[in-house]
């Protein structure tokens, strides 16, 4: 059975490499909007009895999700056997739970709401804290795919000397398995939140690792100012200036710049949001995992 891949709007080199590496062609569809500001979506390409990927990577979901809604429902009208959503970056993992009252669990909303349209669904490393796995949310056969070994053979040919550095708890269970792939050591920070934006950073026993270049690991660079405030500290221990790694290059605001003012040596993302720090491609990985996700469709 055929595969054919359509980008959606910001996706089109990803899904190019996609292509390539899935042997299937990439689709042609025409998304826009009427001057009223509703939706138009067309097809241009036979999807009948094929199997269909929707790449879109869901930062700022909502200005997507309805061109995404419309084109996986066209794809069946017109006869896909099935349409899989990769969505580099999963949107929404972050609120689930209540936190203040009158508020809902928008992450599980979501999921609802995404697996009445697709059949399956995969991304890279989703915010994974209260919600353990997928299945509490998606309804739909799903992939997590994980970046930890791609990072690490980025660290390995990049960098010498490294230490690795996780800036929170939460972060632990990758930072870990990112510094064994790279046979490199590791620690974690301790983070006490006041507030959205202000973020307190502890450093334990980090002088012994000042001959190090330090790496800072985290999923998501939102406000980044958990590594920020990381940064900071290992200047004030005597460390080198840090490079900063993440999955996830959001940068809501004016943190990319302000990240970059702190003092780090450089920034590196993987190609999961397009970004200019994007330097580690993961297309290999999404198009194996893909592949084997919509074989059991």
């Amino acid at each position: 059975m055929k595969t054919i891949l359509f980008s959606l709007p910001g996706n089109e080199e990803l899904t190019e490499r996609l292509a390539s590496k899935m042997d299937a062609e990439v689709g042609e569809a025409t998304i826009r909007n009427f001057p009223d500001g509703e939706s138009y979506t067309r097809i241009l390409s036979d999807v009948k009895g094929k199997r269909v990927v929707l790449v879109c990577t869901l930062h700022q979901p909502d200005e997507k999700l309805l061109s995404l809604y419309f084109l996986s429902k066209t794809a069946k009208s017109l006869g896909a056997k099935c349409t899989c959503l990769l969505a580099p970056y999963l949107a929404y993992m972050r609120q689930d739970k209540v936190f203040n009252e009158g508020e809902g669990v928008t992450s599980g909303f979501f999921g609802e709401l995404v697996s009445g349209f697709a059949d399956s669904i995969a991304t890279v490393d989703p915010h994974l804290h209260r919600i353990s796995t997928l299945d509490e949310v998606y309804t739909v056969p799903n992939k997590v795919i994980r970046a930890a070994d791609t990072i690490a053979e980025w660290i390995k040919e990049n960098i010498e000397n490294p230490v690795l550095i996780g800036p929170d708890s939460e972060s632990e269970q990758w930072v870990s398995e990112v510094a064994k792939n790279a046979k490199a050591p590791f620690t974690v920070l301790q983070k006490v939140r006041h507030g959205d934006r202000n973020v307190e950073v502890s450093v334990p026993d980090v002088e012994k690792y000042t001959n190090a270049t330090p790496i800072l690991v985290d999923d998501i660079i939102s406000t980044a100012r958990t590594m920020i405030e990381t940064v900071q500290h290992l200047k004030k221990a005597g460390m080198k200036p840090p490079i900063c790694v993440g999955i996830h290059a959001v940068f809501s605001g004016n943190a990319y710049q302000d990240l970059l003012d702190s003092g780090v040596e450089k920034i590196v993302t993987c190609n999961t949001i397009p970004h200019p720090t994007n330097a580690i491609d993961l297309s290999d990985v999404m198009a194996k995992e893909v592949k084997k996700l919509m074989h059991h469709l």
